[in-house]
Formats: C-alpha cells, sequence, structure tokens
C-alpha cells in the first residue's frame, strides 16, 4: 500500500488526496469526515481604489489571488462616480485572477449604485460588503443580485467591522449560501468599540479568534485584518504569520509590497509539507498494520492530526508548493 501511495504522490498531489473519498481501503487507507472541499485560496486580498485609472492598470500585474476593485474607503466621495465608471471597466479586462469589488456599507446612501454599476460586469467574482451588522445586511446585496443579474454566480465575503458584527457573526455566515468569507477589519472595530491598538494586538484577539472559528465551523474562508504600516515587512511577516496560526485562510493587503510576504505566509512551507507527507505515510504504513495512533519523532500521530496533514498538502497544491517528492 504505502509503495502505490508513493507513485500517486509522485505523479499528482491532489489526485492522492482526493482518492480519500473514492478509492477502497486495499489502496488507500481511508480518512472519515476529511474535508477537501476548498478549490480556491484567497491568501492576498489587494485593495486597488478604483477611483485611480494608474492603479488599475498597474494591478493586472499582481499576483494576488484575489484583486478587489474598492469604491469604499480609498476613494473620495467626490470621485464615486468617476470611481464606479472605472470599475466597470477593470471587469471586463482579461484578467485571470479572481476579481471582486468592496462596495460602500448598507445604510451610506451609496450601495444601491455602487451594486448597480457591477452587477452586469462578466468578470465580477465576489463582492465584499464592508460594516454587515446583521443578516438583512447581505439579504440587501443578494436580493439586488438575484434581480439585476439573476444567472450571477458571484461570491458574497462580509466585513465583520463592528461590535455589533461580532455578535452576529454567526448568523452572518449562515444568511445566504453565497457568502464565501468572513473578513476582519481591525480599524473599523477599533473605532467602534473605542479600543486602542497596541504592537501586541492582544486588544483584537477575541474578536479575531471569533471571525476566524465562526468562519470554520461554516466551511468559510476567514480573511484577516490589514497591516497597516505597510512599509515595514518584519511586521507584516509577523502578523501574517500570527494570522494564519489563529486559522486565518489569508489576510488584507493595501500595497503591492505586501502581496508575496502575505501569499508566503498563508501557504505551507516546505518543512510543513514535508512533515504532512511523513505524517500521511505513517498512516497509510500504521493502517495496513492495523494500528491506529502511532508514534512519529516521539509524538503521537492520530486521526486529528492525519486530517491536519491532508489538509496541509491540499492547500500547499492549490498554492502551487512543490511538495510532490519531498521526504521520499
Amino acid at each position: 500500500m504505502l509503495g502505490s501511495f508513493r507513485v500517486a504522490r509522485r505523479t499528482s498531489l491532489p489526485q492522492a488526496i482526493r482518492r480519500q473519498s473514492t478509492t477502497s481501503a486495499r489502496t488507500l487507507a481511508p480518512v472519515p469526515g476529511l474535508d477537501l472541499s476548498e478549490t480556491k485560496l484567497r491568501r492576498a486580498i489587494f485593495y486597488v481604489p478604483c477611483s485611480e485609472e494608474r492603479k488599475i492598470q498597474k494591478s493586472l500585474h499582481s499576483p494576488a489571488d484575489c484583486i478587489m476593485y474598492d469604491l469604499e474607503d480609498g476613494v473620495s466621495l467626490n470621485r464615486k462616480s468617476l470611481a464606479r465608471s472605472l470599475v466597470a471597466g477593470a471587469l471586463s479586462g482579461p484578467q485571470t485572477r479572481e476579481l471582486g469589488v468592496r462596495i460602500n456599507s448598507i445604510g451610506s446612501g451609496l450601495e444601491a449604485d455602487d451594486l448597480a454599476a457591477i452587477l452586469r460586469c462578466a468578470r465580477l467574482d465576489v463582492i465584499m460588503i464592508p460594516k454587515v451588522e446583521t443578516p438583512g445586511d447581505v439579504h440587501y446585496v443578494t436580493s439586488l443580485v438575484d434581480r439585476l443579474a439573476p444567472e450571477s454566480k458571484v461570491k458574497i465575503i462580509a466585513g465583520i467591522e463592528t461590535a455589533l458584527g461580532v455578535v452576529n457573526v454567526r448568523d452572518i455566515a449562515l444568511a445566504d449560501k453565497r457568502v464565501d468569507a468572513l473578513l476582519f477589519a481591525a480599524e473599523d472595530y477599533c473605532a467602534d468599540t473605542g479600543i486602542t491598538r497596541t504592537k501586541g494586538r492582544q486588544e483584537l484577539y477575541f474578536a479575531r479568534s471569533v471571525v476566524a472559528t465562526t468562519a470554520h465551523a461554516y466551511k468559510l474562508q476567514a480573511i484577516d485584518m490589514v497591516t497597516m504600516d505597510f512599509r515595514d515587512m518584519d511586521v507584516l511577516r509577523e502578523e501574517s504569520r500570527e494570522g494564519a496560526e489563529m486559522g486565518f485562510t489569508g489576510k488584507q493587503v493595501i500595497h503591492p509590497a505586501q502581496v508575496d510576504v502575505v501569499q508566503e505566509c498563508f501557504a505551507p512551507s516546505s518543512e510543513t509539507v514535508a512533515k504532512a507527507w511523513r505524517i500521511v505515510d505513517g498512516y497509510q504504513k500504521h493502517y495496513t498494520l492495523g494500528k491506529g495512533a502511532f508514534d512519529l519523532d516521539g509524538k503521537a500521530i492520530d486521526m486529528p492530526v492525519v486530517k491536519w496533514a491532508y489538509r496541509v498538502l491540499h492547500r500547499a497544491e492549490l498554492a502551487g508548493v512543490d511538495g510532490t517528492k519531498i521526504g521520499d
């Protein structure tokens, strides 16, 4: 069995993993309850102000997993109309990455015009709704989608940015099947609650944990806060690694220089991939011997750890990490 697994491993990482749901125990040991439904990463969501055509053009060459054209905070009030016309053009280009638009918040008086401008654009993949506080905010957007673009397959990212949003986050996550991710925005949350930001970020731990945990509970992606000091790559790397350790699957980005660091931190490292392969190989071997938990480097490995390893390998494949021969 171990030998057959290594052949699959050298040819195609995702094939070896996906076979878990279809292959009998004679070829691969089963992993009950393994969920590998994630098909697209959003490690970096890169905000691009849509009132500046130069920045829109530069975004076409960005490696970010998701380009988020911004009609909200990145656009001054007197340039909203211009931004709507420019974003329509941006959403008709040849870009192959996921494209989205952050509209203005529900109740701002600007959101209806935003949605009217973007919903008929063929390349609109995702809408980010900022400052979501109740399921009604999501329902407002999805009702307009159904009316103006009934054939659209657009996804929704719900921005959790206030105390009320944190309290209602479960209901927001369940508001509509098109909700695909929950996003935490620290600056608006601090403004709403009066929290004072510190370098240690401990004052944000509860809210971030609630958002990340709720997202995972309902099989959604979890997007972490912006690093405002965009010139400090050390702080960015520290915050990104911390976010990944907390369970976030990606991070918001406001400057092109942040993209590569964030996407590296939210992809499994080669060392992590190597460890995951050793766990999977060990599980396959011990399964044939009729053993459940086993020892690896003095640590007990049981089913939750095996599932973690498979998820690491799946995410590595989605991220394009070359790990198919590590540990052979």
